[in-house]
């Protein structure tokens, strides 16, 4: 019987791969760049609370310069932590620190959505040094936001279960107790050994700190001006390069085109005014930074998938819903 090239190419392959462990597997940090994301902090809060289904756009792989504690409260597949891939179901909590990339992508049937799939709490670094600073009991939380650089996963029945009942408070407070609940919940988690780590020391993170430094440099810069008529110029000329320099260093490591971070930027500010204002919007428009009604209407439209006047009142009908 004569070779067939194809069949002996086939079997090369199937022996060659025959001893392959999941870990042999690509996960995004092997070929995709995560993506930065500015969290929509609210002026108002020190930490910052969601909640979103799926599919939804915030699931993607990224990263951004607050912790992020991450509990899954519905459907179940895959989640990626720097370069660990895991299986979640409902209970799944996770610690994940500063620019560590992650995401996490649920088994969903084609057309299906799921209303409430997670519920997040990002707080920064700043917020606990200053905290620390004050009460020296929060230094107890030391080791476990150590330990959180590799991502934790917290595994106690008894642990997630007390971790989620905190979570459901944390989602109808605000104010004072919605901070008291969060720090109770951190006491939770950091007394536990019912944990464990993710990532393996030996992964590398695909933004140095140089390059998170310069980054953090032009969002600073960004969170100063938006609400100016800022330019690519302008913010070339601060960081001291050219603006195509800036343009290619900007989308390389923050994962956008410039001029889309500012609009999303500032179409965040502006649904924030829309939900906790009774400004009118056109003021809300000026507010945020734009100067045209009518490319301040598109571009809400693109971002959040309703018009401002849509999302107010969505946003009014939901509250007297609840």
């Amino acid at each position: 019987m004569e070779n067939n090239p194809q069949l002996s190419k086939k079997h090369q392959f199937q022996k060659s791969h025959r001893h392959l462990k999941p870990s042999h597997f690509l996960n995004p940090s092997d070929f995709m760049k995560p993506e930065y994301e500015w969290v929509e902090q609210s002026h108002d809060e020190s930490i910052h609370f969601i909640e979103h289904g799926a599919p939804s756009p915030l699931i993607r792989w990224h990263h951004h310069k607050e912790y992020e504690l991450h509990l899954v409260r519905h459907t179940a597949g895959k989640f990626f932590v720097g370069d660990h891939i895991g299986s979640f179901r409902p209970g799944n909590l996770v610690l994940v620190a500063p620019n560590l990339p992650h995401n996490w992508i649920s088994d969903l049937e084609p057309g299906q959505t799921v209303e409430i799939r997670d519920q997040v709490v990002h707080f920064s670094a700043d917020l606990l040094q200053g905290l620390r600073s004050q009460l020296p009991e929060l230094r107890s939380l030391e080791p476990m936001l150590e330990r959180a650089k590799l991502g934790i996963e917290f595994h106690g029945q008894e642990v997630v279960r007390q971790a989620t009942a905190l979570f459901d408070e944390l989602s109808g407070s605000n104010g004072m107790k919605r901070l008291l609940t969060f720090l109770t919940l951190l006491e939770l988690l950091a007394t536990t050994d019912q944990y464990r780590t993710l990532s393996s020391e030996f992964h590398q993170p695909l933004i140095d700190k140089p390059n998170l430094d310069w980054l953090n440099k032009a969002n600073d810069y960004i969170l100063e001006h938006y609400e100016s008529d800022i330019s690519l110029e302008d913010i070339a000329q601060y960081m001291g390069v050219s603006p195509a320099y800036f343009s290619k260093q900007f989308k390389r490591v923050s994962g956008h085109r410039f001029v889309d971070f500012v609009n999303r930027l500032r179409v965040n500010k502006a649904a924030e005014l829309l939900t906790h204002s009774r400004l009118p919007i056109t003021e809300i428009c000026f507010e945020v930074g734009y100067n045209n009604i009518a490319n301040f209407n598109r571009r809400f439209l693109e971002i959040k998938g309703h018009t401002p006047s849509d999302y107010r009142r969505s946003f009014i009908h939901d509250l007297k819903r609840s």
